[in-house]
């Protein structure tokens, strides 16, 4: 396994596990929100980061981080949500819901290999703001999609948004590891 390959394995690993443990605190309340509220989520996520990148003093004492790792799992849910649909019935086992998030991860990671072969790590040069404001191009593609109930001309569809954010995320987060090791 590439450098690169193992970094994400153990994003995915760190938010698998806190995906699990508020599982447990919550249940699976979340199956109730549509994909576009799942996109607003993501969206104050995203802006929450672009503020914390650009103001002086912090209100809240939580780094980026956090809202990376709930970027990462708020995709994950969309996805899981445009499959299976949002439901009244918020009941879901919670060996299905990890069988979806283990499959839509491994997706993420696939597109990242397939990508990061052909970009040549590329991403390894840019800076962490650029990846927020990549992430929130990508909502602001994703919401107009979904104003367009889904339709596009010529463009990815919502699903190809979610991964690209996950895996923006992902890096994200891979590089602030790197800059708390370097520390």
């Amino acid at each position: 396994m590439t450098g690169t390959n193992k970094q994400f394995a153990q994003i995915i690993d760190l938010c698998r596990d806190i995906f699990t443990t508020k599982m447990k605190d919550y249940g699976t309340a979340w199956r109730v929100l549509r994909p576009s509220s799942l996109t607003d989520q993501i969206f104050i996520k995203a802006q929450r980061i672009r503020s914390i990148e650009t103001k002086v003093e912090m209100k809240v004492d939580e780094g980026s981080k956090s809202e990376f790792i709930g970027i990462v799992n708020y995709s994950i849910m969309a996805l899981i949500q445009l499959e299976l649909g949002y439901k009244d019935e918020i009941s879901m086992q919670e060996s299905v819901v990890m069988d979806s998030y283990n499959k839509y991860a491994i997706e993420a990671l696939e597109l990242m290999k397939r990508k990061n072969h052909d970009y040549d790590e590329a991403w390894r040069s840019m800076r962490i703001s650029s990846f927020t404001d990549l992430i929130l191009m990508k909502l602001y593609r994703t919401k107009q999609i979904e104003d367009n109930e889904g339709k596009t001309l010529i463009s990815e569809g919502i699903d190809a948004n979610y991964y690209d954010m996950i895996n923006y995320a992902v890096f994200a987060l891979i590089k602030l590891d790197e800059l708390e090791i370097t520390e």
